[in-house]
């Protein structure tokens, strides 16, 4: 093996830890076994640039090598660096996912392992129901709730361990949280199972939270709703979730939005809409009708000779657009309504207004009932 380290890796003594990482990157994918299945000389130079990488990229490693050469490693107890193309694996698992940028392949999933890592450190979501009435919905409001979710614990202030007693780091992985499995050249990232992958184990749990580091607690979140929100939405409030034990990061909170529905106005996404029933008389003459509006009632033209299911848009009448997109449209339509009874007066009108209009009156057979009479004879 070659003596001087910078030499493997092609870097002057004076070169930063990104410029090491750089090198090692460049010469780790040109030397790495799986490009080169069956090669033992690339394997071996694969062993002698990560054995290099691993003393220069650890400061207390690298001033011995500096001031005393390999033989100073040795002296200093620093063993002769890997034995295997596994061992380069279960040392750099994570290192290998930043260098490589890939998981599965060339290095056996460093990505892989991080992820794994920030899923066992990533706090559940939470999710909780807001109640809104059609108003705070049309307006937009501010609410505050009662949130139940996970936090530190108290008693031992997250760390799982109990008071006056210390954590220890994981033998089975390190402290990494990762073991890694090999197949072949490939390698296979998992969490520890035994520390769940937290790298680290406790001797003496907290008798408050079980050695689990969190515990329940309800707290207020305030939260703002826009203008326009509608049944369904909901609302995310990053890092207001629960709080994984050890300390990683929160989930979120998800608010889900339940809007009141209105008694006249139905809505139809930004769009509203209303039925409005017209007498006879003003669909035939005309005229001008109060219509439920979200501002209140509204009084708007009937244009003479209007039919049933005829609509008249209101433009920018509906709700709020969110993001602040204008308003959406209020759309009338006209019924027409027919009384269930008539005084004998309003019969007499109708029978000249039928004859007037070249109807047959009311009360009159017309050809087809005299139709049916003569086949019953």
């Amino acid at each position: 093996m070659a003596t001087d380290y910078y030499d493997l890796l092609g870097v002057p003594k004076d070169s930063s830890d990104d410029a090491l990482k750089k090198a090692y990157r460049k010469l780790a994918l040109q030397y790495h076994p799986d490009r080169n299945p069956g090669d033992t000389g690339a394997e071996e130079k694969f062993k002698e640039i990560s054995n290099a990488y691993q003393i220069l990229a650890d400061p207390e490693k690298r001033q011995v090598y500096d001031r005393y050469g390999a033989e100073g490693l040795s002296g200093a107890g620093y063993g002769n660096g890997f034995g295997n193309v596994q061992d380069i694996f279960s040392s750099f698992g994570d290192i290998f996912g930043d260098i490589f940028g890939m998981g599965g392949g060339f290095g056996g999933g460093g990505q892989q392992s991080r992820r794994a890592q920030q899923r066992a450190t990533q706090g559940a979501d939470v999710d909780v129901r807001l109640a809104l009435t059609f108003r705070e919905a049309v307006e937009g409001c501010r609410k505050d709730l009662e949130v139940s979710r996970r936090v530190p614990c108290g008693s031992c202030e997250g760390s799982g361990a109990a008071p006056g007693t210390g954590v220890d780091t994981c033998g089975t992985c390190q402290g990494r949280g990762q073991v890694v499995h090999s197949q072949g050249f490939f390698m296979i990232s998992s969490t520890c199972p035994n520390c769940r992958g937290q790298g680290k184990t406790i001797t003496t749990p907290c008798s408050k939270c079980r050695g689990g580091g969190v515990e329940r607690s309800s707290d207020k979140v305030s939260v703002t709703i826009p203008a326009g929100v509608d049944s369904g939405q909901q609302l995310r409030l990053q890092g207001k979730g629960d709080v994984p034990p050890g300390r990683g990061v929160p989930g979120d909170l998800y608010v889900v939005l339940e809007v009141e529905a209105d008694e006249r106005l139905k809505r139809d996404g930004a769009d509203l809409h209303v039925d409005i029933l017209l007498s006879y008389p003003l669909a035939v003459l005309g005229g001008s009708i109060s219509v439920p509006v979200l501002e209140g009632e509204k009084e708007i033209p009937v244009k003479p000779g209007t039919q049933a299911g005829d609509v008249t848009v209101l433009r920018g009448g509906g709700m709020p657009r969110l993001h602040g997109h204008g308003r959406g449209d209020e759309y009338v339509h006209f019924q027409l309504e027919v009384p269930n009874s008539v005084s004998e007066r309003a019969k007499e009108l109708l029978t000249e207004l039928a004859t007037e209009f070249g109807h047959e009156a009311p009360g009159k057979r017309g050809i087809f009932d005299r139709f049916q009479r003569s086949r019953k004879k």
